[in-house]
């Protein structure tokens, strides 16, 4: 499911216009990037929750060349599923 699908089945099941589902798509994953970026936590119960996970700088290698290469300490946006959410999938 893409973007677009996601909001033509909410605009569906909420029954409200696509334009209007849209816009409550777009302002939804702005708020949660917003958090994010924040170093906040977004806790949705019964779906999951999305934090940011600092990943340390390590060494990779170069797979054409095999030269070594220095890859930085970074940021990772995380998600993890909740309960209701892993029993819906199995």
């Amino acid at each position: 499911m893409n973007k677009s699908e996601l909001i033509a089945a909410i605009s569906e099941n909420a029954d409200i216009q696509k334009t209007t589902a849209s816009k409550a798509v777009d302002a939804t994953m702005e708020a949660i990037k917003e958090a994010l970026a924040d170093g906040d936590t977004v806790t949705l119960i019964g779906f999951g929750t999305f934090s940011v996970r600092d990943r340390a700088a390590r060494v990779g290698r170069n797979p054409r060349t095999g030269e070594r290469l220095d890859i930085k300490a970074t940021k990772v946006p995380v998600f993890k599923p909740g309960k209701s959410m892993k029993d819906a999938v199995n």
